[in-house]
């Protein structure tokens, strides 16, 4: 697949809505059209597939979030990573796509829809089992993710995100900060866990964990 039409794929992404907090619903821009999802309810992957295909849903464990539109920001970054990784991992036995990917996380891939409690759409993925893409995104725990923070995402992707990777066994996380042009790099570990953090700024490169040939420059990506 060529760059532009991999590039053309990417779509709105939208900042988290929690059934929980109806205040929330003040960041969408369309929150007369929302769903009202009852605050006590856990939803599956068979309530997902039932909702609006143009809007952009994920769940954690069970309670759904809606996403808003990204900054421009966001966008330009996410542009730049995914032409870097795109370049550098042809020839390379493993893909990489760009949100709305839809991710199933889960430990075993004969769960029935209604048994799947975590689906999300990480702005990156990395994969390397072909086998487990279908028509209608990933089973199971990407190689890697990465994930362009805002405002209204960063307890998201710091902490609930952070834990869910984490658990499904996702190699290494990126967390990239705009604001501060920093990349957080998180690495699993042989107990399962994440280590501390290696932090690069907007002069540095990333040789990735996964890929040990692979380098990625922030140069341009904070451009």
């Amino acid at each position: 697949m060529k760059f532009k039409e991999l590039f053309g794929i990417i779509r709105k992404k939208r900042a988290f809505f929690n059934p929980k907090d109806p205040e929330s619903l003040l960041i969408s821009e369309r929150n007369d059209l929302m769903p009202s999802p009852q605050a006590d309810k856990n939803y599956t992957y068979a309530d997902y597939l039932t909702w609006p295909e143009d809007e952009r849903w994920e769940i954690l464990d069970g309670i759904a979030y809606m996403q808003a539109a990204p900054s421009p920001i966001h966008q330009e970054i996410l542009a730049s990573l995914l032409a870097q990784l795109h370049h550098s991992l042809s020839g390379n036995p493993c893909k990489v796509y760009p949100a709305p990917f839809c991710v199933r996380l889960m430990d075993d891939d004969k769960k029935k829809n209604d048994e799947i409690k975590t689906i999300v759409e990480p702005d990156l993925s990395i994969v390397f089992d072909e086998t487990k893409i279908d028509e209608t995104g990933y089973n199971g725990a990407p190689d890697m993710v990465i994930e362009i923070i805002s405002p209204s995402s960063i307890k998201m992707d710091r902490f609930i995100k952070f834990n869910s990777y984490e658990k499904a066994g996702v190699k290494e996380y990126w967390i990239v900060e705009p604001v501060g042009k920093l990349v957080n790099v998180f690495v699993l570990q042989d107990d399962q866990r994440y280590g501390r953090p290696e932090t690069y700024t907007e002069n540095d490169e990333i040789r990735l964990s996964i890929i040990s040939d692979l380098v990625i420059d922030l140069k341009p990506v904070f451009a």
